[in-house]
Formats: C-alpha cells, sequence, structure tokens
C-alpha cells in the first residue's frame, strides 16, 4: 500500500476523510457501561490537511465543561501503510475510510491509550452526504471489557479552519 506524499494524495487515498477538513462544533456525551451518562461537553474541532509542515493531517480539539473548565490537544497524524497514525502523549491508533461503504460516509479508528495499552477503543464516523453534520460513536474496552461509550454529534461551521487556527 503506497503513501501519500502530498495533501492531495491523502485527500485522493481518503476521500471520505477529506470531507471532514474544516471546523467542528459539537457535544460529547460519556456513558458507563450501563448507558448513565457521566459526562457532557461541548467541543471544537480544526480538522486541517495542512500544505507546509510535517504533517499532512492535524487535527485540534477544545473542549469546553459548562464550568467553566477548558482543555486543548493536538493530533498531528503521520501517513504510513495507507492509514493515518497517531502516536502522542493521549493516543495511539490509525484511521481510514472504510472502504467497503458505498455511500462514501463512514471513517473508522483503532486507537490505545498512550502507557495503558489494555485500553483500547474503537471510532466510527459517519459523516452526511452535505459534508455539515456528522455523528461519532466510540467503544471503549479496558481488559476486553466495554466499560464506556461516547457519543458525539456535530456541525461543520466553516469549511476555512486556517480562520480559526489563530482565534
Amino acid at each position: 500500500m503506497s503513501n501519500p506524499k502530498t495533501v492531495n494524495e491523502l485527500k485522493a487515498a481518503h476521500p471520505v476523510l477529506a470531507r471532514h477538513e474544516g471546523v467542528w462544533d459539537g457535544i460529547y456525551r460519556h456513558y458507563d457501561a450501563d448507558g448513565n451518562k457521566i459526562d457532557e461537553h461541548k467541543s471544537r474541532l480544526l480538522c486541517r490537511f495542512p500544505e507546509n509542515g510535517d504533517h499532512l493531517y492535524h487535527q485540534t480539539n477544545i473542549y469546553t465543561w459548562d464550568s467553566g473548565k477548558t482543555e486543548t490537544r493536538d493530533f498531528p497524524a503521520q501517513v504510513k501503510d495507507g492509514r493515518l497514525w497517531w502516536d502522542n502523549e493521549f493516543i495511539q491508533g490509525w484511521a481510514a475510510d472504510m472502504t467497503l461503504d458505498t455511500h462514501n460516509r463512514t471513517t473508522v479508528l483503532n486507537w490505545t491509550r498512550t502507557g495503558d495499552p489494555d485500553l483500547y477503543l474503537y471510532e466510527m464516523i459517519q459523516i452526511s452526504d452535505c459534508g455539515t453534520k456528522r455523528a461519532r460513536t466510540w467503544h471503549w474496552f479496558k481488559n476486553d471489557a466495554l466499560f464506556s461509550r461516547t457519543l458525539v454529534d456535530e456541525r461543520k461551521i466553516s469549511d476555512d479552519w486556517q480562520a480559526y487556527e489563530s482565534a
């Protein structure tokens, strides 16, 4: 499997993922294995395909809770084996288009928490045909037992992530 060397090659290899480029506002809802809500917070995600720099994909997540707490996490990705790969202080894992989805709406991720290989997660992202709405579902496992689910509902507020980068 060849690895894209440019942003345009990456977008051509992963057309579903390419549709996620832009700025997304949403709500994260975390549930325990019994379906009880354990956390909820707002999010703004910048999904970038930068023309310059060391990464063909870079995502920044900005989380905000009603209490006023905020948290920002950066996820620059490398490309190898035909997938996006992360290996940072938070996660180690990959993302790829679900090529079996003939509607071209699905991206799949698998990752572990850095430093905790017994905690792994599968995420599925569905993007709407219009490209302005998406839903994400995470299934969290610890020692091979489901212990949490995360549901994320998002809407795209801009294709121009560069305008939000310095904001």
